[in-house]
């Protein structure tokens, strides 16, 4: 499939497909989403749109199925809504989970290995002039030893101009995601490191404290998975279980990718050892949007929990009862002992 040659048209036409605005305020921040995509800051104003042809029109994003080796062609609309021509690098990278769980991509200097190797644009970078917009062709281009499984990336257009059009001195991004599966047999696998669970006790020597546990959700396996989540806390024998309150779902992990958890459960006894348990249902989204359950994961951990208030009140009802007996006992002695030298006074007198 090969898309028409560069071309420039007026905005309005490209409009039509822009329906999701992103607003770029943060210097090095990419908007990168389902859909087309904007950015406005002063007279420097840009959209990027996916190109109608024959995978479609108005597309939110990139979606492609190709065996290793395989190629095909597609294209990237810029549209410049500013008022002065419009000087943007482009470029493909690989995608990658943040910290705080959003899809982003890496700089253009970092080294790619999936999506951001194997996307090539025509060019490595388009002006475009104020009101018009242009298509920049690319092509995804699969090595004969491609594995297996889904990757994520996405066609980044980056403003090299940024100091002289709006003094800011700064790389600002809008790009469009692109999802890729290699064909071969797709093996979703995920798993629960590094668990650990921190009681933090009670003053109340009868009463219930608060315990943390923490993990690590790895995606194991060569699918894009989310997990569903479920953490509990039991004592012996399962007895004295607490389930924490609901948790969300975490975000799309890459495979590879690991996502740090930490949830509260409030209520737990300090029943001197604790069991932890994660449970785990990845999801897995299909080329159509639908999300099938896969089978749970569970992992379970233990550990110890001193009830040092408990202990502390035992230790001192222990020494106000032996502190009795011991009054007790000198008393008894003390009776004895004014007896033994009262008995033989007595028998004086008699």
């Amino acid at each position: 499939m090969h898309p028409s040659r560069p071309r420039t048209t007026t905005a309005a036409g490209s409009l039509t497909q822009a329906t999701v605005v992103v607003l770029l305020a943060a210097l090095g921040f990419l908007g990168v989403g389902t859909g087309p995509a904007a950015a406005t800051d002063g007279e420097v104003s840009w959209a990027v749109t996916t190109a109608s042809n024959d995978f479609g029109y108005g597309r939110q994003n990139y979606s492609y199925a190709l065996d290793p080796g395989g190629q095909l062609q597609d294209g990237l609309v810029v549209v410049n809504h500013g008022t002065t021509p419009l000087h943007l690098a482009v470029y493909a990278a690989d995608g990658f989970t943040t910290k705080q769980g959003r899809l982003d991509l890496v700089a253009k200097d970092a080294k790619s290995t999936g999506v951001g190797a194997w996307v090539h644009t025509d060019r490595s970078d388009v002006t475009v002039p104020p009101g018009k917009s242009v298509e920049v062709p690319f092509t995804v281009a699969l090595p004969d030893n491609a594995a297996p499984g889904e990757y994520m990336g996405g066609i980044v257009t980056s403003l090299t101009q940024a100091g002289e059009a709006d003094g800011i001195d700064g790389d600002r991004r809008l790009g469009i995601r692109i999802l890729l599966r290699v064909g071969g047999e797709l093996k979703p696998s995920m798993s629960v490191e590094d668990l650990r669970v921190r009681y933090s006790g009670t003053p109340n020597p009868f009463g219930k404290g608060d315990a943390t546990v923490t993990y690590t959700i790895h995606n194991t396996g060569n699918a894009i998975l989310t997990a569903r989540q479920a953490v509990s806390i039991s004592g012996p024998l399962g007895r004295l279980g607490v389930h924490a309150g609901q948790i969300d779902d975490s975000p799309q992990l890459l495979p590879g990718d690991t996502w740090k958890v930490s949830v509260p459960v409030h209520g737990v006894a300090p029943a001197l050892r604790l069991t932890g348990m994660v449970a785990l249902v990845p999801l897995l989204t299909d080329v159509s949007g639908s999300v099938a359950p896969l089978a749970n994961i569970e992992s379970t951990t233990h550990a110890w929990t001193i009830p040092w208030a408990l202990l502390l009140f035992l230790i001192v009802l222990c020494g106000l009862v032996v502190a009795a007996l011991a009054s007790r006992r000198r008393r008894q002695t003390k009776l004895r002992v004014q007896e033994a030298v009262e008995q033989p006074l007595r028998e004086r007198e008699d």
